[in-house]
């Protein structure tokens, strides 16, 4: 009788197990990617088609490695506004049964569509948003944050200036979510040093005019005027920021957020000099550059951003962590990514945090000088590298609700 029951109970754990792996299994084989990201507006240079173009060389370079699976990709318009891109993600989880969410810039849209993913089956790999929020107080375990975020912005360019000597500061903020929490993290990292923030000045998001903000910002006689803005209106700000003779007049400027694209919309005569980190560029090693030829290839010459960098990246590693958990279970697969180290030619290896903070180097870099400037896009000159371990904000000062204390 024992033996009976003994081979009975083996039977059924066996009969379970099987049967979980079925459940686990990724329904026909096939996977369903939405890129959720700003398709007509200003940031659509550095993000846009740029981002869809990057997660198709992801899917081409995954099918290498496994061409059993088949890959959907969609692709979306938030038209950065937060209804619209929370509305999206619902339709796209509840009706077109996509399985994960990509790029979405713009930190009011994510942390919209962060609400929206949280709980359900679906994944949301983050490469365009850089409020800290989404891996601090508001992370959830469906989510994994790429490229960069307001911390690592500030901390990077705000440490090297006031090392440099420039501990007076005044900040030009764009005044929704990802601004507000770059100007916090900079004014953090300022007060820390010793220095001091002599005032701000918060404007609204494509302004095209920013002469009263900019006078503001000289008559404070900061040693450093610092852009907490982003893509066109870190544009405009820093072209007539040297109209105003900022620099001229002894100010320096920080573009705490500033990518490659707009750098080439600026120009060197007037970018020049400028600091800025960043998570990826092109022209960093045999890796990039080969990746950034083939983005060049299909995207009329034009080389990636951080963001659409890491739009390929993370959504090479979800592909990965899907195919090793053989699952399409969103969490499952966030679980799974936390799990397994990354490795990839733009960003090298690099781990996903217990948050889901992705963890890599960063970079610290100065705007060349048209003479530096050796051809097409050749913009940076590489300052510092900031290793991964102190890239990033620390998991315990980030107050993440998943993390025990």
């Amino acid at each position: 009788m024992l033996r009976s029951t003994t081979g009975f109970l083996a039977g059924a754990a066996a009969l379970m197990l099987a049967m979980g792996a079925a459940q686990a299994e990724i329904p026909n084989n096939t996977l369903k990617l939405g890129v959720l990201t700003d398709l007509s507006g200003f940031a659509a240079d550095s993000t846009g088609p740029g981002s869809v173009a990057a997660a198709k060389l992801a899917i081409e370079d995954f099918h290498k490695e496994k061409p059993d699976i088949k890959i959907e990709l969609i692709q979306g318009d938030h038209q950065n506004k937060a209804d619209i891109g929370g509305t999206l993600a619902r339709r796209w989880i509840d009706v077109d049964k996509v399985d994960a969410i990509l790029d979405v810039p713009f930190s009011s849209v994510a942390l919209a569509v962060q609400e929206v993913v949280r709980g359900s089956k679906a994944a949301f790999i983050a490469s365009g948003p850089g409020t800290s929020l989404l891996t601090g107080e508001k992370c959830s375990p469906n989510t994994v944050q790429w490229s960069y975020d307001t911390w690592s912005l500030a901390h990077g360019t705000a440490l090297a200036l006031l090392r440099a000597k420039k501990d007076t500061w005044f900040f030009v903020t764009a005044d929704y979510a990802f601004g507000h929490s770059l100007e916090h993290d900079a004014a953090a990292v300022v007060k820390a040093e010793g220095g001091k923030v002599l005032g701000s000045v918060r404007h609204p998001t494509g302004t095209a005019d920013f002469s009263s903000f900019l006078l503001q910002a000289q008559a404070s006689k900061a040693k450093v005027v610092a852009l907490a803005n982003a893509v066109g209106d870190t544009i405009n700000s820093v072209k007539q920021a040297s109209e105003f003779g900022l620099q001229a007049g002894g100010q320096e400027l920080a573009a705490l957020l500033m990518q490659v694209t707009d750098v080439n919309a600026i120009g060197l005569n007037t970018a020049k000099g400028l600091y800025l980190t960043e998570a990826f560029y092109w022209d960093m090693n045999d890796g990039t550059r080969k990746f950034s030829d083939r983005f060049a290839a299909v995207m009329g010459g034009k080389r990636p951003t951080m963001i659409q960098a890491g739009v390929y990246a993370g959504t090479l590693h979800y592909l990965r962590a899907a195919a090793a958990a053989n699952t399409s279970d969103g969490p499952a697969i966030i679980a799974k990514m936390k799990e397994m180290p990354s490795d990839d030619p733009l960003f090298g290896k690099g781990t996903v945090r217990e948050d889901g903070r992705h963890i890599h180097n960063m970079y610290l870099f100065q705007v060349k000088s048209p003479a530096e400037s050796k051809g097409p896009w050749d913009y940076y000159k590489l300052v510092q590298t900031i290793p991964a371990a102190e890239a990033f904000r620390p998991l315990k000062d980030g107050n993440c609700p998943m993390i025990k204390k």
